[in-house]
């Protein structure tokens, strides 16, 4: 016996009339950017794959003013590292190091 085929195998019973659509771009998330003087910066040390890196944020921040910061406290400390999610990453240990040059920015941590 040769079984009949479905034509449309993922059919519920949906109505899409109802004002209601399929949204295809991501939503936007509005991020609250702050003033330097209002955050309250964290240093945290992690080995990610074996590696150490430290981490500073969460900066509510203008993306491209955050690279820019990012840049130029990599040259100062001689070391890489990346943006993530409103975290700035540097390779290697730099807890002691990062925590005057920030602050010489205007920066501010949590006590």
């Amino acid at each position: 016996m040769a079984q009949k085929r479905k034509e449309n195998l993922f059919e519920m019973g949906a109505n899409f009339g109802d004002g209601w659509s399929l949204q295809t771009e991501p939503k936007s998330e509005s991020k609250i950017i702050k003033t330097q003087s209002e955050h309250r910066l964290h240093v945290a040390f992690e080995k990610r794959r074996g590696k150490p890196v430290t981490l500073v944020g969460e900066f509510f921040y203008g993306e491209k003013s955050l690279k820019e910061l990012h840049k130029k406290i990599k040259k100062s400390l001689a070391c890489g590292g990346a943006v993530e999610d409103g975290f700035l990453i540097f390779q290697g240990d730099h807890r002691e190091k990062i925590k005057p040059l920030f602050e010489k920015e205007g920066w501010k941590f949590k006590s």
